[in-house]
């Protein structure tokens, strides 16, 4: 089987699987929701996923297939750092719409306590490629702050992404986490706007 349908296969039955999960529960969730809802196999389900708690640790496929699927939309000329606030509200939007808010935080919580893969700091993710393309471009043409490397500035943005969803969970989703990212995001990262004009 090539890679991208292994990535296919496995992404359609982690859209299914969260989107159920949103809808139905975690716990009201079958397995054989997922797997008829993804439009693949028992067999395929168990080559990917020992079982439906296995899933849980996608959520951080599904933010990089909203990024795939930004990416593509993505004006190469547009300013960088608006390119980062974008790809941000979009994100936060997909969360508040299509990812249960127990389930958020308890991958959060899990991070916290693994002893093995973090797999929201892994730097070879689709999301973290991608800013830092964003953020190199945007320096280049002085959108973005030349004077601090770009890995730094992508991790600065990752960090308040986090803080912002772990806010978020802790207030149990008492506010729209787009609507206070918009005000909060801009003044977070004010520090690296460069001085190029729009």
């Amino acid at each position: 089987m090539s890679k991208r349908k292994n990535r296919n296969t496995k992404g359609k039955i982690v859209a299914a699987a969260w989107q159920l999960f949103y809808q139905l529960g975690y716990e009201d969730t079958t397995l054989e929701e997922i797997i008829e809802a993804s439009g693949t196999s028992k067999g395929s389900f168990y080559h990917y996923f020992e079982g439906k708690d296995a899933l849980l640790f996608t959520l951080s496929e599904l933010f990089d297939d909203k990024y795939r699927e930004l990416a593509e939309e993505l004006d190469p000329a547009a300013n960088a750092f608006e390119v980062l606030l974008y790809l941000n509200r979009e994100l936060f939007a997909m969360i508040e719409a299509t990812v249960p808010l127990e389930l958020l935080a308890r991958l959060y919580s899990s991070q916290l306590i693994t002893r093995g893969e973090r797999h929201l700091l892994d730097q070879n993710r689709v999301y973290y490629k991608l800013l830092r393309q964003i953020v190199t471009a945007g320096q280049q043409r002085g959108e973005v702050k030349s004077d601090c490397p770009a890995n730094e500035i992508v991790r600065a943005y990752a960090l308040c992404e986090r803080a912002l969803l772990y806010d978020w969970c802790i207030c149990n989703g008492q506010y729209s986490l787009r609507e206070y990212s918009e005000k909060m995001m801009p003044r977070l990262l004010c520090d690296y706007r460069g001085d190029a004009k729009d």
